[in-house]
């Protein structure tokens, strides 16, 4: 039965705190979006660490935006292993696909679309989802992505959400930060609702000092087992990766 933990609940904000946002941060600000959340570098290596990640695993990052979580991720993994980045945007996924490119990595599949749209190439071991709020607020998002992550594999989750009503002034500070990237803040309270029923062993904790989240729990197990196949390798590279590509 899944299950979550978290010490304090908190309501929804009231209409007023909870205004939609608009997307074009992700397309105006995608060359600066590195600079602009150097701060939560920290929460981002802590939710890597969340996933058992072995060399040769399969991962998808979802809402992988400029590839920022990419660099622990591979060094777990090795070149035996294939991230697959999903973004729906073209200009972030621009600036992840110039990381990939500077570091020669050859084992980085990006896939620009929606997630809920998302042609995944990929089972994958475990999948992460770092700052994608809209995302988890989806269904349709969240049974894609599990839907090619194989049974037992982790799946984690971070990012911002509500500190307690009592912290008027921290959740303003919250409010201007993420309002750029958040294009609603419906369950922003607790941004793994949708999340934790689909999971086992779902796991809460809260961090900066109310404003942040990591999470994390296992794929159950399905009566039919995943078909779709991985990405072919290729034996006769010497550094025994696989391809890398965008999908537009």
């Amino acid at each position: 039965m899944p299950s979550f933990a978290l010490p304090v609940l908190v309501p929804s904000l009231p209409a007023a705190w909870r205004p939609a946002a608009s997307q074009t941060a992700y397309t105006r600000d995608a060359s600066a979006y590195d600079t602009r959340t150097s701060a939560f570098e920290t929460y981002r290596r802590r939710l890597v660490d969340l996933l058992p990640l072995t060399r040769g695993d399969i991962v998808l990052d979802v809402g992988c935006g400029t590839g920022l979580c990419f660099e622990r991720v591979r060094s777990r993994i090795g070149a035996e292993g294939v991230i697959v980045g999903v973004d729906a945007s073209r200009d972030m996924l621009a600036v992840a696909a110039a990381r990939v490119a500077d570091r020669g990595w050859r084992n980085v599949v990006l896939v620009q679309a929606s997630v809920e749209e998302a042609e995944l190439p990929v089972v994958a071991d475990h999948a992460l989802f770092c700052a994608t709020h809209d995302v988890l607020q989806s269904g349709a998002a969240l049974d894609n992505v599990l839907a090619h992550v194989r049974d037992g594999g982790t799946v984690a989750a971070a990012g911002g959400k509500w500190a307690p009503l009592w912290a008027m002034g921290l959740n303003a500070g919250i409010l201007a930060l993420h309002r750029p990237y958040v294009r609603d803040f419906t369950g922003f309270d607790r941004p793994w609702t949708h999340l934790a029923p689909r999971l086992d062993r779902m796991r809460v904790q809260e961090v900066a000092m109310g404003g942040g989240y990591l999470a994390a729990g296992t794929v159950p197990s399905r009566e039919v087992p995943l078909a779709a196949g991985p990405i072919d390798r290729d034996d006769d590279r010497d550094d025994d990766v696989r391809g890398y590509g965008t999908r537009g």
